[in-house]
């Protein structure tokens, strides 16, 4: 039967295009880099992009992406969020991570470098506009549902951009989303047919193995094994396994993307 025959191939040659031969690509990137192998050779520290606390009085949040280390820094970025009520003295900011308890707070600058790579903002609000959101926030953080020592797991969730992703969802008037190199962003307990994170779309989902999204702030997204291939429309840009976007530079929205 040639045809079955043919399209398999065909069906193959499409996967590996999409989502292993970036990989490979990356991989390779990574294997001639000098990025940090281990968090102890990693620079943590801040980069100064945010301002002191009590030198910004009004409300913040802001939610940031960087590439992970070691091989893990091949396929994802983490991702944290970051906020401050109107005249608070300190930022708070809240990761996951994969050891102990998994929901962290403070436990590094809150616009740290992450295994010595520099954040990216995914968004950024200032004002009333944060002051109405942060309560969100902070509630979705509270009733995280894998909190628990023992809930972590790096694939295919729930992670640290697992933890984030339930923070954008809580916040939909917000208009983002996660890189699409977050691995773990689109895991669910369930299978999922819905509106998307940035309320702009609609998603089907199982169990974050595999999806497809179509939005405004998304793009077309097409997901297999939490790698994810796709078009971003909006700002045009191709998303790949690994690289994430590649194409017009995606601004910081401050508010509802539209």
């Amino acid at each position: 039967m040639p045809f079955p025959r043919t399209r398999r191939r065909t069906f193959m040659l499409i996967i590996f295009t999409l989502f292993l031969a970036p990989l490979l690509a990356r991989a390779a990137l990574y294997w001639m880099g000098s990025d940090a192998r281990s968090w102890r050779d990693a620079d943590w520290s801040s980069t100064r992009t945010l301002p002191a606390a009590k030198d910004h009085a009004p409300a913040r949040l802001v939610i940031y992406s960087g590439t992970t280390g070691a091989w893990k820094g091949i396929f994802s970025v983490h991702s944290w969020v970051v906020f401050k009520r109107a005249n608070a003295a300190t930022w708070t900011r809240y990761d996951v991570v994969g050891w102990g308890s998994p929901v962290r707070a403070n436990g590094w600058p809150a616009d740290g470098r992450w295994y010595g790579n520099m954040p990216v903002a995914i968004a950024d609000v200032s004002g009333e506009a944060a002051e109405t959101m942060i309560p969100k926030v902070e509630a979705a953080v509270r009733d995280y549902a894998y909190a628990n020592s023992g809930d972590y797991r790096i694939w295919p969730g729930p992670n640290s951009n697992s933890f984030t992703a339930a923070v954008l969802r809580a916040v939909p008037e917000l208009g983002a989303t996660l890189p699409p190199n977050a691995v773990g962003r689109d895991f669910r307990d369930r299978f999922y047919a819905g509106r998307t994170d940035s309320g702009t779309g609609v998603e089907i989902n199982l169990y974050g193995l595999a999806d497809v999204k179509i939005g405004w702030v998304e793009g077309i997204e097409v997901g297999l094994l939490g790698l994810v291939a796709g078009l971003d429309l909006r700002h045009p840009a191709i998303k790949l396994p690994g690289f994430g976007r590649i194409g017009v530079p995606m601004p910081v929205e401050p508010a509802l993307a539209r």
